[in-house]
């Protein structure tokens, strides 16, 4: 889920003509639009992450309703999916900007509601969810305080945000910083990659540290509960458990998990 990217048109001089490129450049949203685009980190990070959300929420059952978890950005919806796996009881709704995105997220969901974080916000009253799933989106948004600012206003006081992001400070970006390589995640062209590992645009905007990433959260109105670490599917399988030790310390894990708590 992201908001649509913004572009300008250059001035037209005179001296240099103005040539059509042979192709279009891809716009933010084309990203998501395009089903061969990977937009999570994996089901490890998914399940998780719903494992916090299950131990926050609890089981739902006689004298505990049903929770109402709103996954925004919810893409295919195979991470919703997961997480129903664990979520049993409660009523997970996938929500996207994104109409063939909520095409192939209807046959995993039992409800699918197209919303924005821009322009009118989320179709969804103030203080109506329980919870949201914000799972791999605020890297792509251009203004991630308004959309912060908008799960606050859904979330009832003290419902409950799953937040995960990829990690700027990754044991192996550390790494490649000191070598003078672009890390991981990081993108400096719409077109191509440039400067790191990896061959796949996705539109990635802005990364955060732990320590970053946990102050943006308390700066929105909610508190912090915990930081945990996950790990990514795109790291080499040799050093695949090398990654799942740096869970252990969720500043050098490759995602970080944040579960915070509407103040």
């Amino acid at each position: 889920m992201t908001p649509s990217s913004n572009g300008s048109a250059a001035g037209k001089s005179p001296e240099a003509p103005v040539h059509s490129p042979t192709r279009p450049v891809p716009g933010l949203r084309d990203f998501y639009e395009d089903p061969t685009v990977p937009v999570a980190s994996g089901e490890a990070r998914s399940l998780r992450q719903a494992r916090m959300l299950a131990d926050a929420l609890g089981p739902a059952g006689p004298g505990r309703p049903a929770a109402t978890v709103l996954d925004v950005g919810c893409g295919d919806g195979s991470a919703a999916a997961t997480a129903a796996r664990v979520l049993k009881g409660h009523r997970i709704v996938g929500v996207d900007w994104s109409q063939d995105a909520l095409r192939r997220a209807a046959p995993r969901l039992s409800q699918v509601v197209r919303g924005e974080l821009t322009g009118g916000g989320l179709p969804f009253a103030s203080g109506s969810a329980d919870a949201v799933l914000f799972s791999e989106v605020v890297e792509h948004l251009v203004d991630p305080d308004s959309a912060l600012d908008e799960l606050h206003r859904v979330l009832r006081p003290g419902g409950h945000l799953m937040l995960s992001t990829p990690n700027l400070a990754a044991w192996y970006n550390r790494g490649l910083l000191l070598a003078g390589v672009q890390p991981v995640f990081s993108e400096v062209s719409l077109r191509h990659i440039h400067g790191r590992p990896g061959s796949q645009v996705v539109g990635h905007l802005r990364l955060y540290t732990a320590r970053a990433l946990r102050e943006f959260v308390a700066a929105s109105g909610f508190e912090v509960v915990t930081v945990a670490g996950a790990p990514f599917h795109g790291v080499p399988r040799p050093l695949r458990p090398l990654d799942r030790l740096a869970c252990r310390l969720p500043s050098l894990a490759s995602i970080l998990l944040v579960h915070a708590r509407k103040v």
